[in-house]
């Protein structure tokens, strides 16, 4: 049976956490500033531990959780986590997936307008009174074929987004086969890269898609695209991104996330690269707050208890 006193929060999360735990009977250490070394002295007491981003659950982190029965995220993927290590030690892994995949969808579909529709620069022309209507001209979305990369909780609820915006969705995903529904169409890669007019990517990072997005991918595609990345920095080159971005093969390109969002401890080549990308006129950039709204904050706390529940309660049940 799970305990219902140990469960360490080691990261700032949204104060409604603190009520969900003690409605479903379990008590916390809220510890949000506490530092990896500090985690490691103390974490052999607690049998669940709730994390977002700070902390790294390497196999180091894991010997010293000798009882640690459950590890929550509150955030989508389970990149900071060595789940071989966690499975040889029967710890279960929950994410919070669900829980912004609206706020990812509406914030996928905003940067594409925003793109399209060269918002971002006739904002600021018009705020410094340039009044410029043709060289704003915009794209319309209607009639193209948009291809998502991962059918996961954020996939669906992108697709589902734009069925009013008149464009044809297909969908890759690994993982899932027949997996048609009103909003997208399943496709072969091959499909993809002969047919898609916009990209964008839903897929964790993993060894597999780690840097997967190069010149060699980008190459593939026939038409010349538009891509969003709204996953993980790590599974687009960027370097190779800016050299598409150039020759005009990838025709414009919305980056919530980067290969290194530390912008003040760029290297010198990693700083050249950026600096070049930001300059391009075709180039929209978000801190990596695709998913980060103030709903969506509560919701990753709701999806999060939930699963405590439901495996605490399994574990009740297996007594």
């Amino acid at each position: 049976m799970l305990p219902k006193n140990n469960i360490l929060i080691v990261d700032k999360l949204h104060t409604s956490i603190f009520q969900f735990l003690e409605n479903i009977g379990f008590a916390y250490e809220y510890l949000p500033e506490i530092n990896r070394e500090q985690i490691l002295e103390i974490i052999p007491k607690y049998d669940g531990l709730i994390i977002r981003s700070k902390t790294k659950i390497d196999k180091e982190f894991l010997i010293k959780a000798i009882n640690l029965k459950f590890i929550a995220r509150a955030g989508a993927g389970l990149d900071l986590i060595d789940l071989k290590e966690a499975e040889s030690k029967n710890i279960q892994l929950f994410s919070a997936n669900e829980g912004n995949k609206d706020a990812v969808a509406e914030h996928t579909i905003g940067m594409i307008l925003m793109l399209f529709n060269k918002l971002a620069t006739a904002n600021f022309e018009v705020k410094n009174n340039i009044w410029q209507r043709e060289p704003n001209r915009g794209i319309e979305l209607m009639g193209k074929t948009w291809a998502i990369i991962g059918y996961g909780n954020n996939g669906q609820a992108t697709a589902q987004r734009l069925s009013g915006f008149g464009v044809k969705v297909i969908s890759y995903d690994k993982f899932k086969t027949n997996f048609t529904d009103q909003f997208a169409i399943p496709a072969s890669m091959k499909y993809i890269f002969e047919n898609a007019d916009i990209v964008s990517l839903h897929i964790p990072l993993t060894s597999e898609t780690n840097r997967l997005v190069d010149k060699d991918f980008l190459g593939k595609f026939k038409k010349n695209i538009f891509l969003l990345n709204i996953a993980r920095g790590e599974i687009v080159v960027l370097k190779d991104l800016l050299a598409e971005l150039k020759s005009g093969k990838v025709a414009g390109a919305c980056l919530d996330v980067l290969e290194n969002e530390k912008l003040a401890n760029l290297s010198a080549d990693e700083k050249l690269i950026f600096n070049q990308l930001i300059a391009l006129p075709n180039t929209i950039f978000t801190p990596h707050i695709a998913g980060w709204t103030h709903e969506s904050y509560i919701k990753i706390n709701e999806v999060l208890v939930s699963k405590i529940k439901q495996f605490a309660d399994s574990e009740l049940n297996s007594l």
